[in-house]
């Protein structure tokens, strides 16, 4: 497989599972398959955990890691800062 078909296929499974696009910052063949990083603006989670009604631009600029196999199925994605807290 080809990198380029790895990174429209991540920003493919980001523009249908989060709704949002995404601008790849990082994509590379692993040991397994295929690992990326999408960065995405999403609204400011402050602003949201407290239900304010802002009409406000301010957002969060989250960078997703996305994982593949070597036929380009994803097996594993979330957010880079929920991922480092956990592991």
């Amino acid at each position: 497989m080809k990198i380029e078909e790895a990174s429209q296929v991540i920003k493919d499974f980001i523009k249908k599972t989060l709704g949002k696009d995404s601008k790849l910052i990082k994509v590379e063949k692993s040991e397994d398959g295929w690992a990326g990083e999408a960065e995405i603006f999403e609204e400011n989670s402050l602003i949201k955990a407290l239900g304010l009604n802002l009409n406000t631009k301010v957002q969060d600029r989250n960078i997703y890691e996305i994982k593949l196999t070597d036929d380009l199925e994803v097996t594993s994605y979330g957010r880079k800062d929920a991922i480092a807290k956990e592991g």
